[in-house]
């Protein structure tokens, strides 16, 4: 019997630019990545249209945010299973998959040996393996270096689990990967940062970091850290130590990714709309196919929506702009933060309206991260949807930068097709 997890080695990555290491650098093709990689030249309407038979439609409420779905549920597994980041449904996906005999194998994370933070690609093909992979992992993951030890391993019908830089990527190189079968379930996600970078965030939280176990932004402004004894600890938002970090802890990559919600996906399983539980994306039938697979294990519920994103969302433009190009400034004084901090879970947004808010954040991070390093660079890697997220709040296209009054025109009309 084969051993649940497969780590086979990878290469060197090949040096790029902009480059989030999705790990297709690393194959044996790197110059696949010109055609790959969504800080290129993305094309976000042609790609959801192919993967979901339709392009996001500008009439349906939230899909100009969140991009295609069927339809928008919250959720959570009853019981919770333990130690999972949330409830544990993205991994139980994994483990459903694996027990149907519905894949050969789940490319997903796995801790590294030496360090429980940084990410290791593996090939799962036991179910009892995906309790090793649940949890977060912060650093650069080549996943998609995996692809090829797949197929040489004979796995033909295989579920992969990422984040949107990996998926667009994995997408876009589908159809000649020659998988029977590919059940794609994303992960929302806005900023990585280098494993060694997460460590020294994690050194400003505590005296003791490698004690730290769990760490998660939650919905209601505060970020959860879970210690190896057992002891739980929050922090608003405002209380983090931001300030104290430099301001390339984030690449400009994460500052310009315009895919929070991970679109071509099957399905999106996060928080951000969930109001203390996870937030589902059903995206198209493949999608479906996997929520089916927990029926009776998840309740599910209509997420709400509360407060009102554009305050915040210009107070962000407002910051990002002070920044100069590096993290936001957090101009407040101290002892007005404490109270701002009870306050926004209160009434700022909550439920829905917090996911969009961080979109609408996200846009406006790339645009103008974009326009002061590499303006010339927005005509290819600013799709339309983006303009139009950031319109609201007096960001247009500008000719200086090469994209011009037709880029802040409405994406092109959904395109009826069926998915393949």
């Amino acid at each position: 019997m084969t051993a649940p997890l497969d780590a086979p080695p990878v290469g060197p990555a090949a040096p790029r630019g902009l480059c989030t290491d999705c790990g297709i650098s690393r194959t044996d093709d790197p110059k696949a990545c010109g055609r790959a990689c969504q800080f290129i030249r993305p094309d976000y309407p042609g790609m959801e249209a192919r993967v979901h038979g339709r392009a996001r439609d500008p009439s349906r409420p939230d899909e100009m945010h969140f991009g295609p779905f069927r339809r928008m549920v919250r959720a959570s597994l009853a019981p919770p299973r333990p130690g999972a980041q949330w409830t544990g449904i993205t991994t139980r996906l994994g483990e459903r998959l694996l027990e149907a005999g519905l894949v050969d194998a789940v490319l997903t994370m796995a801790p590294d040996p030496e360090d429980r933070w940084r990410p290791v690609p593996v090939l799962v093909t036991r179910a009892e393996g995906m309790a090793r992979v649940r949890g977060m992992r912060m650093g650069y993951a080549p996943l998609l270096a995996l692809l090829k030890p797949a197929r040489e391993r004979g796995y033909r019908r295989l579920a992969v689990i990422g984040i949107p830089c990996q998926v667009y990527a994995l997408r876009a190189l589908e159809a000649e990967l020659g998988f029977e079968r590919l059940y794609v379930i994303g992960t929302p996600c806005s900023d990585n940062t280098t494993t060694e970078n997460f460590h020294r965030f994690l050194a400003l939280l505590s005296p003791a970091p490698e004690t730290i176990s769990y760490l998660e932004f939650r919905a209601d402004y505060h970020v959860e850290i879970r210690f190896d004894d057992g002891r739980v600890r929050t922090v608003p938002f405002l209380r983090l130590p931001i300030s104290k970090l430099p301001p390339d802890f984030f690449p400009l990559t994460c500052r310009t990714c315009v895919d929070y919600t991970n679109v071509l996906a099957d399905i999106t399983v996060g928080y951000m709309g969930g109001e203390g539980e996870q937030w589902l994306l059903v995206r198209n039938a493949r999608g479906e196919e996997l929520l089916d697979l927990l029926d009776g294990e998840v309740r599910l519920s209509t997420p709400g929506s509360a407060g009102k994103r554009a305050g915040p969302v210009k107070g962000f433009l407002a910051n990002v702009e002070r920044a100069a190009g590096g993290l936001p400034l957090r101009g407040m004084p101290n002892w007005l933060r404490p109270i701002v901090g009870w306050l926004m879970p209160r009434i700022g947004p909550r439920g829905l309206e917090f996911a969009r808010a961080r979109v609408e954040m996200k846009a406006v991070e790339t645009v103008l991260h974009l326009r002061r390093q590499f303006p010339r660079r927005m005509k290819s890697m600013v799709p339309p949807h983006v303009w139009a997220l950031v319109a609201p709040y007096g960001l247009k296209p500008d000719d200086r930068d090469g994209t011009g009054a037709a880029a802040a025109g409405p994406p092109p009309a959904p395109r009826p097709r069926q998915p393949e």
